[in-house]
């Protein structure tokens, strides 16, 4: 057999375990030592997980990854989520809406801290949902945009989901950070627009509430000090140069146990669910990123996805028409798949394509994060729909699903912009001369 048929055999497989539900990074190591073994010798394939493990563990700038996990963790405990969703119903639940736009608020404040859209929508549906509730919200609306306000957390920085594709891709982390600003402050825009638009065409959707004094807008940002102090430390290390990345998010990990503690809002019990929480989401994390590594080694040697890339490179049609397919794909795939399993299945194949089309290693990692986290909220799955369909019984699915679609609109135009404009992503790095 041919290397490129036995690379296809060794996707096969890896499909095939996917469909049996193998964990996605068991499934990628073993298609990738199989595809490996036939395609040299079985001593090297299994050499290769041992150096790739050791990669991986040694890596310091993967080292970030459970130390967001733990601020993310411990800003949920200590309230957090709660705080900053009032600072932001305080300037804004006056408005027709103002909840939801509280809530987007809210989700854009906690992203900024968490970095993890599962658990920014897991938050904000314990924190926002009941008050919508109470106050007459549609159930649409209410649920829409916590799913979709949910999204942010991949996409505002601090992502976890970022750092993956810089290791992956061997981008700068910062870099990549900054890329995603203008795109975030864009997407936080697009979601109060489409919350504006929607309680302008059905007004009893989202009744507004009655406007805040400055003096409960203090107390708000009084009771907001340990989200503003987390964020500001973080980001403005991160951005002033104070802090490496990884530096910035071991001061963050600290902070927010030590805030979460002095608060009082951690029990020991709950102390050490979140260090256990954290340990197996970054095992999980590390498993795949070894797999996706072997993997990707293995389909290297089999040629494939060099012929995929001369393939797409002789068609005769625009780079941004083969960009549109792809866009296609990974709203299907964010859907069936986590993030995480979404974007290291397919780095081997379409990240040497897109270099090869011409188009920038650092705005392609946007955009890629952007259109997974819109198959986060597609129908007729969307991860998002689900964890709030499984934390409130009660709701409805068909309601989740309808709230979603102005924000699908919403996100569609933005992520259309961000193709056509890559400077939005590709300004702020340069003119700050970030490494790339």
């Amino acid at each position: 057999m041919t290397p490129e048929i036995i690379g296809l055999l060794g996707v096969g497989s890896l499909l095939l375990m996917i469909v049996l539900h193998v964990p996605i990074g068991i499934s990628m190591g073993v298609a990738g030592v199989l595809t490996f073994g036939f395609l040299r010798n079985w001593s090297a394939a299994f050499s290769i997980v041992g150096a790739e493990a050791s990669t991986v563990f040694g890596s310091l700038e993967l080292a970030i990854i459970p130390l967001f996990l733990i601020m993310g963790s411990f800003a949920a405990s200590g309230g957090m989520g709660r705080d900053i969703y009032r600072l932001a119903y305080a300037f804004l639940g006056h408005y027709r809406g103002g909840l939801a736009l509280a809530t987007i608020g809210g989700c854009a404040g906690f992203g900024a801290v968490c970095g993890s859209s599962i658990a920014t929508v897991s938050t904000m549906t314990q924190v926002a949902h009941g008050e919508m509730v109470n106050r007459g919200y549609a159930a649409t609306l209410s649920s829409g945009s916590i799913a979709a306000g949910g999204t942010l957390g991949i996409l505002i920085p601090p992502s976890v989901i970022i750092v993956l594709y810089a290791v992956l891709s061997e981008q700068f982390i910062l870099t990549l950070f900054t890329a995603a600003l203008i795109p975030a402050v864009i997407a936080v825009i697009g979601y109060m627009a489409a919350i504006r638009i929607y309680v302008a065409i059905y007004p009893n959707a989202g009744p507004a509430g009655s406007r805040s004094t400055w003096g409960e807008r203090a107390v708000a940002v009084r009771d907001s000090w340990a989200t503003l102090i987390l964020g500001g430390v973080v980001a403005g290390g991160i951005y002033s140069g104070i802090f490496t990345v990884t530096e910035s998010a071991a001061v963050g990990a600290v902070l927010a146990v030590a805030i979460a503690v002095l608060r009082g809002r951690v029990s020991v019990a709950e102390f050490w669910k979140n260090l256990q929480s954290t340990a197996a989401t970054s095992a999980m994390l590390y498993v795949i990123l070894i797999g996706a590594n072997v993997f990707s080694y293995a389909l290297t040697l089999s040629r494939l996805p060099d012929n995929i890339v001369s393939w797409f490179g002789g068609l005769d049609v625009h780079p941004l028409m083969i960009i549109a397919g792809l866009m296609v794909i990974y709203v299907i795939l964010g859907a069936l798949f986590d993030t995480v399993s979404a974007m290291v299945l397919t780095m081997p194949f379409v990240f040497p394509l897109v270099l090869n089309l011409g188009f920038d290693p650092i705005w392609w990692g946007v955009v890629m994060v952007m259109v997974i986290e819109i198959g986060m909220i597609t129908p007729p799955i969307g991860i998002n729909a689900l964890i709030i369909k499984s934390m409130i019984p009660n709701s409805k699915l068909s309601d989740i699903y309808a709230g979603i679609v102005p924000f699908l609109l919403s996100d569609f135009m933005r992520l259309a912009l961000v193709i056509l404009f890559p400077a939005l992503t590709l300004w702020l790095p340069t003119i700050l001369d970030l490494p790339r």
